[in-house]
């Protein structure tokens, strides 16, 4: 047999420099497969635990609310839901259409209400580790908002970028991009920064800021910081695990803004430092959730899930602001309508190997 021609282009590949890369890489490669380090999750998330699991941020409401879904499929995930609400403080339309779709690659979510309001999301996942997420919101001609992210798993890193309302044919780029990123240098602590870069118009110059993250992890334990942009502020966050169904969280958030504190009192001198501090727990139950938290304005909240029938549930919040006493209260009623061949489904869906879920 003839013996193969070396590429004419070996050369590139196969030198004193390029084989020194290779083991150095090769080399810091193994030590750090050896560290066992995790996927640190995002710079977004940093504090999911706290602000998304423990607190009432995503749950709190007020007014009557009333949801109907209708299940048609557990494998791909289809269903459709209306929703009615009446006496909301947040906004909310009195009725809204919702319609769900979703595999191991590809989500797809859209609502509208009675006013012709739509938003819209749409995920689809390249790669075990790279996802594509989308969402769109368009409330009438000239009122619309699109949000692009890339987000890229890695086996000890997670990086991200974002960009919300990009655009070029205004001779010039324009909108709002955010990239991060999030490594962990130990078993236990995450580092990371988020680096922002926007411009509103071509006649505009552009603006930019950089933040700073870390993230540490116990046995039952996490602490989180964030340093805002050009030391403007300071997030912190810890959470905790006390038993199998009790969490706990604690938020500190502070600012320093220009203004009136300086010596002589003069406007300008010195900055004007803002904090507040907020206290939460969770507590799951058998067939209910509670959640409480308290902060350092004067708010005390609450709120209720209770899995009254295998497929309704109640909802109840609360909130009470003793220093502008004020109170606000919030009712709903949730409510599944699934045939018997879902239910099917969903038992075999138990007793078999699940599919990865869908890239929400």
């Amino acid at each position: 047999m003839e013996a193969e021609k070396p590429s004419s282009l070996g050369f590139l590949r196969e030198n004193a420099m390029m084989t020194a890369i290779r083991d150095t890489y090769q080399a810091f490669s193994e030590r750090r497969e050896a560290l066992g380090l995790s996927n640190p999750g995002t710079v977004e998330n940093v504090a999911r635990e706290v602000q998304k699991e423990v607190f009432l941020k995503n749950y709190m409401f007020t007014g009557l609310r009333a949801g109907l879904t209708k299940p048609f499929s557990i494998s791909p995930v289809f269903h459709i839901s209306h929703a009615f609400a009446m006496g909301s403080q947040e906004g909310l339309p009195p009725y809204s259409f919702d319609s769900l779709y979703g595999t191991s690659k590809v989500f797809l979510q859209g609502s509208i209400d009675n006013e012709g309001q739509f938003s819209g999301r749409a995920n689809y996942r390249w790669t075990d580790a790279l996802v594509t997420k989308t969402s769109t919101q368009i409330a009438g001609a000239d009122q619309a908002m699109i949000q692009v992210d890339n987000d890229y798993t890695g086996k000890d890193f997670t990086a991200s970028i974002k960009s919300i309302n990009p655009s070029i044919l205004d001779g010039g780029l324009t909108g709002i991009f955010v990239t991060s990123y999030l490594q962990s240098v130990t078993p236990s602590l995450a580092l990371g920064l988020e680096m922002m870069w926007q411009r509103q118009a071509v006649n505009m110059g552009p603006e930019t800021a950089i933040s700073y993250v870390a993230k540490y992890k116990g046995s039952d334990w996490i602490a989180s910081a964030q340093l805002q942009p050009m030391g403007s502020g300071i997030n912190t966050s810890y959470w905790r695990r006390l038993t199998e169904k009790v969490e706990v969280g604690a938020d500190l958030n502070l600012q320093f803004q220009p203004g009136m504190g300086g010596r002589g009192g003069l406007m300008g001198s010195g900055l004007r430092k803002e904090g507040t501090t907020t206290l939460g727990v969770k507590y799951d139950f058998r067939n209910s959730t509670f959640r409480a938290q308290a902060d350092s304005s004067g708010r005390l909240s609450c709120y209720l899930e209770k899995r009254v029938l295998p497929f309704v549930s109640l909802s109840f919040a609360g909130e009470l602001d003793q220093f502008k006493q004020q109170a606000k209260v919030g009712l709903a009623v949730s409510v599944e309508a699934p045939n018997e061949d879902l239910l099917d489904q969903q038992e075999k869906a138990a007793t078999t190997s699940s599919a990865p879920p869908p890239p929400f």
